[in-house]
Order: C-alpha cells, then sequence, then structure tokens
C-alpha cells in the first residue's frame, strides 16, 4: 500500500509579490546543502485511520509550532514521483519564519555508523512567491501551487 502523507500550504496575499506561500526546508545533513527542489509544504504521514485533514494539522505544528486556525481549503492529492500521495489543503494566514520551532527526531547519521543524532524535523521556513516557489518546491508538489492560484483567482 503506498504512502500517504497530508499538510497545509499556508498563503498570504503581499503587495509587492502577489500570492506568497510558506514553505519549509527538511532538516538533516542529508538535506543540508539542498535547495532547489527540497523545500515543502508542511506535511508528514498518517495512518490509515487518522482523517488526512487533522493529520495535515498536526504535522503544520509539529513542523513549524504553531497550531493553524481559519478556512481550509481542500487542494486535492498529487502522487510524487516516489509513490507517496500527499493530500493538502490551504488557509490564509501568516507566520513569521524566524518563530519556526520545529520537533526534533533521532537517526543514524552516517548511514550504517551506529551513530545516532538528533535533528530537527524542518531546519527553516520562508515565504515565497508563487514564482519562487515553483523552483523551491519539491516538484510532485508544484501542482498545488497551481491550484491555489485558481481558488484565489475565483475568490
Amino acid at each position: 500500500m503506498p504512502k500517504r502523507s497530508a499538510g497545509l500550504l499556508l498563503y498570504r496575499q503581499s503587495a509587492d509579490s502577489g500570492i506568497e506561500v510558506f514553505l519549509v526546508h527538511p532538516g538533516g545533513p542529508f538535506w543540508a546543502k539542498k535547495d532547489d527542489g527540497a523545500w515543502s509544504i508542511p506535511k508528514g504521514e498518517y495512518a490509515g485511520d487518522e482523517e488526512p485533514l487533522s493529520a495535515a494539522v498536526r504535522e503544520f505544528e509539529e513542523e513549524t509550532g504553531v497550531w493553524p486556525e481559519g478556512k481550509f481549503m481542500p487542494l486535492g492529492e498529487v502522487r510524487q514521483a516516489g509513490g507517496k500521495y500527499v493530500t493538502a489543503w490551504t488557509l490564509e494566514g501568516d507566520f513569521d519564519p524566524r518563530q519556526l520551532r520545529s520537533n526534533i527526531f533521532r537517526m543514524e547519521w552516517p548511514p550504517r555508523s551506529g551513530r545516532e543524532i538528533d535533528v530537527p524535523e524542518v531546519d527553516r521556513g520562508a515565504w515565497y512567491s508563487i514564482s519562487v516557489a515553483r523552483s523551491k518546491l519539491s516538484p510532485g508538489q508544484v501542482p498545488f501551487l497551481d491550484r491555489l492560484a485558481e481558488l484565489v483567482r475565483l475568490g
């Protein structure tokens, strides 16, 4: 059975760049020097008995330290290159990336070394215009940007 994740794409209106979206960068040594194509919407896996929207809200809080509230609008589902399905919602809001407080997890690093280190699930977050977000975002999640733009356009 394919893995499933759920996430939230927070957006805001900017006088300078139109719609801006909040993205997060994965933590840990593997991702440390990766930028374009490495960012993500705040998201995470969920078990089959958990409601996807509940998982998306939980994951946003785990990765940012902020409990999201507002009107959640569905963005549908995408299938990423690795086969994982991601379901997302969007909501309008604001968040100061300097306030980001991600949860920590333990991982073996370097691989097969037997040494474990603690790393944040995400190491930073940032606001990007939709045009810049297209290059920053993991390619499988880019359709969410088009869906968001359409929702905002339709008002």
